[in-house]
């Protein structure tokens, strides 16, 4: 058997496996089984300032992404912590991260929110873009410029991604009223531009995304506003009207995961003195026209910026240390904490 035919296969049996314990997954009764899940895990890295984490699980392990590096680590449940992915070429910090596991690989967004090694004066605030990378080598598939899509010369920050049944990647814009759509072989273009998606002055707008049967459902951080976008008809873009989420329960709106149970888990946090730090449990009866905030539970750690799946159905959420990179002293921990 060939090289590639060899990688072929591997991909075809990583494929299959992951359907089926997606399958296996949603139909896990409430209480998963998290025995082999820690309650929680320590990572240790010079400086990683991760926003971002996924479960990949093939390889029974986390990803993180860095804002200071830009670089893509992996995680054991041990704590342990390994590079895999470092394109100094192409990334300045990474923010969004989901496993594409029926393809075997690893898409980020690229931006510049001036706390990474790599941030410059020409590159702040106007960075978006999105690459592909393999799961297993960390080699680069494919790289888009985000931004020159857009093609309006104004500030961009790619954030979040979304990954549809096809493999089609869903990104938002949070300085840019624009949420991006790049096919599976990297052909990108935009799929909705709304002014009403555009940040408040000083900022961030769109953050959080998740696929739902056909639509997306996105968050803007700067309000708490939630959005659906119907992707047979993206320019009839809507709000979703929120039963539970007044007084601001949902500002600062942050990383969303799409649940086995047609739940969406996120993030809350406080910064700039306002908003709070965190996890916010979404449902709908009907296919996300409206929603109800039907849990909000305080955060452990402070200034929580994703939540993700873990190891036997368990939910994890992600403290990076985001507040102090951005006071200008980034740590060397970060922490998962199962919820």
């Amino acid at each position: 058997m060939s090289h590639r035919q060899n990688h072929s296969l591997r991909r075809t049996l990583v494929a299959t496996t992951a359907a089926v314990l997606l399958g296996a997954v949603g139909a896990l009764p409430a209480a998963a089984n998290t025995g082999c899940a820690p309650a929680v895990i320590t990572g240790h890295a010079a400086s990683l300032v991760p926003e971002s984490a996924a479960w990949d699980q093939a390889h029974h392990r986390f990803l993180v992404g860095s804002l200071r590096h830009g670089t893509v680590s992996t995680v054991r449940t041990d704590g342990s912590v390994h590079t895999l992915v470092d394109d100094p070429g192409t990334l300045l910090e990474v923010a969004g991260l989901r496993v594409d596991a029926a393809r075997d690989r690893v898409l980020v967004t690229n931006l510049d929110n001036g706390i990474g090694e790599r941030s410059s004066a020409a590159t702040n605030g106007r960075i978006a873009g999105i690459g592909a990378y393999d799961l297993e080598t960390g080699r680069r598939l494919f790289y888009v410029d985000l931004a020159a899509v857009a093609g309006d010369g104004g500030p961009h920050l790619a954030n979040d991604i979304a990954i549809g049944p096809d493999g089609t990647a869903y990104i938002t814009d949070s300085f840019a009223p624009i949420v991006y759509r790049v096919g599976a072989d990297g052909t990108a273009s935009v799929l909705a531009r709304d002014d009403r998606f555009t940040p408040q002055p000083g900022g961030y707008g769109l953050n959080g995304i998740v696929y739902r049967s056909g639509r997306l459902i996105v968050g803007k951080w700067d309000d708490g506003a939630l959005w659906q976008i119907p992707l047979h008809h993206p320019a009839d873009v809507q709000r979703i009207e929120v039963a539970g989420a007044e007084g601001g329960a949902l500002l600062h709106l942050d990383g969303m995961l799409g649940r086995p149970d047609g739940s969406i888990a996120g993030t809350t946090n406080a910064f700039f003195g306002a908003g709070r730090d965190a996890e916010v449990e979404l449902r709908s009866d009907d296919h996300w026209r409206t929603a109800r905030l039907v849990a909000v539970r305080p955060s452990a750690d402070p200034t929580p910026t994703a939540v993700t799946a873990g190891p036997g159905g368990s939910l994890y959420q992600l403290s990076g240390g985001l507040s102090d990179a951005l006071g200008g002293h980034p740590t060397d921990t970060f922490t998962l904490r199962r919820l």
